[in-house]
């Protein structure tokens, strides 16, 4: 293999593949990037077992070839290389690879590039698009939901259920329930569900940041797997296996007590509840108080810490229905919060034993339920 590259490209490239690189595994080479002559470009891919992440660079191919190099080791040194034409040539005899650039040159020992276990990629096909900042806002706004323990590992992964012009995405832990709707340019003939790892959702929303064709879904059927394909870049995840909760009967149906109030200052608020709240199970009371003869419709968030002390921040609402008090874990509000978009929020509540509902005002893709905590 010889071939040359810009650093710059180099460097991008090892950025998308290298969060799929396995850190700590049986097998070495997982720990490894590929590099691989592609048609013409330069191909890097990175594997650990769960996703595979392919991205394709320009490049000058004088010969073909392909070996895999340490990612972390590569990636310091692309950095580190000025920011000019760098040249890559693979010594076959010792598995080695040189790089030079400028006045600067290196060598780093890798393994052969056959023994790399790369996921198969189906052939081009016809798939789903999804419109790419879309389906990254959504991501964003559901995969936080999902859990990261593995003891129902079903729930570590975001349901995605492709039906006629839609696209639902629902991510839960057990204690919160995050659930977007995205469209879709051009309906899905069958309908489908499939369970794809919260882990590689995260990375298909972070690769994507500067994709502006939409993205493309396909599945592999035969190998368990769900294909996104990028511009420049492929996503392979493996899927879930088992049956996903029924996310619509988690919904509550009716409220009580519908609470609008600024997210910005929602947010706020939380956030300094948070301060004395991290020491007492994160839980943050919500003193909802609609219009009375005395006081004008109102919201107290506060938080108290036998150790340290208390907080409250009274805000401005819209109350429809009956004053209550309910407690949540302050740090999941924020996470919700911290990904609304729009101005006002609505918070639906029924009896501080019953879960709450917050949805953004103004937008009716988005619903997000919360266990309430117990207030002692």
């Amino acid at each position: 293999m010889k071939v040359s590259c810009l650093q710059e490209n180099l460097s991008k490239g090892l950025s998308i593949v290298g969060r799929a690189v396995s850190p700590r595994s049986a097998l070495p080479i997982l720990s490894n990037v590929l590099l691989a002559t592609d048609e013409g470009r330069l191909k890097l891919s990175a594997n650990n077992m769960e996703i595979q992440i392919d991205c394709w660079i320009g490049a000058r191919v004088e010969e073909e070839g392909a070996i895999t190099v340490p990612a972390g080791t590569f990636a310091d040194l692309v950095n580190a290389l000025p920011p000019e034409q760098v040249d890559l040539e693979l010594i076959p005899r010792t598995q080695t690879l040189n790089l030079r650039a400028g006045r600067s040159q290196a060598n780093i020992k890798g393994l052969d590039a056959q023994d790399f276990p790369a996921m198969p990629l189906p052939e081009e096909q016809e798939g789903i698009p999804v419109e790419a900042d879309a389906l990254r806002e959504a991501l964003r706004q559901v995969t936080f939901s999902a859990a990261t323990e593995e003891t129902r590992r079903i729930l570590t992964g975001v349901l995605a259920w492709f039906e006629g012009e839609r696209l639902t995405l629902v991510a839960t832990d057990g204690y919160r329930l995050s659930m977007r709707v995205v469209p879709l340019s051009q309906p899905v003939e069958e309908p489908f569900k499939v369970v794809v790892p919260a882990r590689a959702m995260t990375e298909l929303s972070r690769i994507s940041g500067d994709q502006e064709d939409p993205i493309i879904v396909s599945l592999s059927p035969a190998h368990n797997q769900v294909v996104f394909r990028l511009t420049n870049s492929v996503l392979t995840s493996q899927l879930v296996d088992g049956n996903y909760p029924d996310y619509q009967r988690i919904i509550p149906k009716k409220y009580k007590t519908r609470t609008v109030v600024d997210t910005a200052a929602f947010l706020k608020a939380c956030k300094m509840a948070l301060i004395f709240a991290r020491e007492s199970s994160h839980v943050a009371t919500l003193h909802i108080r609609p219009e009375s003869e005395l006081a004008a419709a109102h919201m107290v968030v506060a938080a108290t810490s036998v150790e340290t002390g208390d907080d409250s921040v009274e805000l401005d609402a819209t109350i429809e229905g009956d004053e209550l008090d309910i407690a949540f874990n302050v740090r999941y509000l924020i996470d919700v919060l911290s990904v609304i978009n729009t101005p006002q929020v609505a918070l639906e509540t029924s009896d501080a034993t019953l879960p709450g509902v917050i949805r953004p005002v103004g937008d009716e893709n988005y619903v997000h339920v919360l266990m309430p905590m117990h207030l002692g």
